[in-house]
């Protein structure tokens, strides 16, 4: 049942979501506090909702105000509530703690932690090309600010073809995907600013979020309802007005989930008439591997509506550092002034072989998807033949799967017992605000099919060691899981 459209939320509201305790093992005070964390951990709740005055609440449970007055005291100790004057009791996410760090170097560890293919054949091409083109650019001083022409050419040509007429200087040059979501951060988002998320989500965001003093507003996610996000979003934006939306329409990382053409549209309009402002990841978007290609979430909009953020990392090497931002002119102008005081320009001779990337980036694609393909189903297959209780949904594209583990197997306890055997997992709450995502794990399905077989059988002996037996005869080893 979803929450009313005032920021605060009624007694009986509440009371419904919270269903009955009597069955709940436990005081009943706990109960009530575990139950409450469960609703804002899955966006059920939304984060800064004024929680009901104890005694209304507790008519509305039947239930006495000392139990409810405990709950409350519970859900401040675990950092899940504030008392603010004036406001009464506000519901929160405490920070999770988890750490999400940089992918392995080392060539002895599997690296599940991160989703990223091997460099595409197209590369070393791209870049002898480059090569020849590059004595003309370096008779120059060697700074293109906000991009070579060419290559912004080359991207809003892309994007034109795409269904979303974008010229030139409408594209902004970045050093990837990332830094574009991190200018766009730092030129739009205000201490205390609300960003509205997926959750789950894609854990970087969430840190730029932070970092640039913004508060993840979640939105919850359900990979077999994507369209289920356009109401809860709505819902969210009327109660917090968020300053911003963070989304990846197109196979959200992790989940794996993507709006259907009809979808996004409703969510791109409604995001837009409540004066929420859209930044579109669409770094995996045309990953397809079942169905096609959709229309991009801005078609249709005016261009300050939405800034679209994408790059080459995912599609053809994540050591190629080229991403870029699409929006209207004026606020490109504002993005390149607020990148060209952290850096004068992206590396010349990267941009002269992105170009020539952008261009062939359909032969690119076509051979990614089909090696993606078949990765995917490999990995899916092993699992179920190893690991046959957990959950294994198919996503449609991406480079990951969102698994849902059994019970008594945490992620956070499954990465802890993979980093000695030598495999590098990022646990579930990772992805989410506050400690959410514990029974969730994501496996990339981007290493070589070896690898993808050999890190299923670490898992196996992971999920034994946490399960406190199975085969330990893999030899210990230490590991900096940074």
């Amino acid at each position: 049942m979803p929450l009313p459209t005032e920021q605060s939320t009624p007694a009986q509201e509440l009371a419904t979501l919270v269903e009955s305790l009597a069955a709940a093992p436990g005081p009943r005070y706990a109960a009530l506090a575990r139950r409450i964390v469960e609703l804002l951990t899955t966006g059920r709740l939304p984060v800064g909702s004024r929680l009901p005055a104890e005694r209304e609440l507790a008519t509305a449970l039947g239930l006495s105000r000392v139990t409810v007055a405990s709950a409350y005291r519970e859900l401040r100790a675990t950092g899940h509530a504030t008392t603010r004057h004036g406001s009464g009791t506000v519901a929160e996410l405490p920070d999770a703690g988890t750490a999400w760090g940089a992918p392995s170097t080392d060539p002895s560890v599997l690296d599940l932690a991160h989703a990223a293919l091997e460099a595409a054949p197209q590369l070393i091409p791209a870049y002898r090309e480059a090569l020849t083109l590059l004595p003309a650019v370096a008779a120059g001083h060697g700074y293109a600010t906000g991009g070579l022409p060419e290559l912004r050419a080359a991207i809003a040509d892309r994007y034109t073809a795409h269904g979303l007429p974008t010229d030139p200087d409408q594209v902004l040059v970045t050093a990837g995907t990332g830094d574009a979501t991190d200018v766009v951060l730092e030129t739009l988002l205000q201490p205390g600013d609300r960003v509205l998320v997926e959750h789950p989500t894609y854990p970087g965001a969430l840190g730029a979020v932070e970092a640039h003093g913004g508060r993840c507003l979640p939105v919850p996610l359900d990979a077999d309802d994507p369209d289920a996000l356009i109401a809860a979003a709505h819902l969210a934006a009327r109660q917090s007005s968020p300053r911003l939306a963070f989304l990846m329409p197109d196979f959200s990382n992790p989940t794996g989930a993507r709006l259907t053409a009809a979808g996004r549209r409703r969510l791109a309009a409604t995001l837009w008439q409540q004066g929420v402002l859209t930044v579109v990841d669409e770094v995996s978007a045309e990953l397809y591997l079942d169905g096609g290609p959709l229309p991009p979430f801005a078609a249709g909009l005016p261009d300050a509506a939405a800034v679209t953020v994408s790059g080459l990392s995912k599609a053809v090497w994540g050591g190629l550092r080229i991403g870029w931002a699409r929006a209207d002119a004026a606020l490109v102008t504002q993005l390149g002034d607020v990148l060209r005081r952290r850096q004068m320009s992206v590396g010349a001779l990267d941009q002269l072989a992105a170009t020539a990337l952008v261009r062939d980036l359909d032969a690119v694609l076509d051979q990614r998807r089909a090696t993606l393909r078949e990765r995917r189903d490999l990995l899916r297959a092993e699992l179920a033949r190893r690991l046959p209780d957990w959950t294994v949904p198919c996503p449609a594209g991406g480079l990951s799967l969102w698994c849902t583990l059994p019970p008594g197997v945490g992620s956070a306890a499954l990465t802890a017992a993979a980093a000695p055997l030598g495999l590098l997992l990022a646990e579930g709450r990772a992805f989410g605000t506050g400690h959410a995502f514990d029974d969730h794990l994501r496996l990339p399905f981007t290493l070589p099919p070896d690898q993808l077989l050999r890190a299923v059988e670490l898992l196996v002996q992971a999920e034994a060691a946490v399960r406190g037996g199975g085969d330990r005869t893999a030899p210990p080893r230490r590991l900096a899981v940074v």
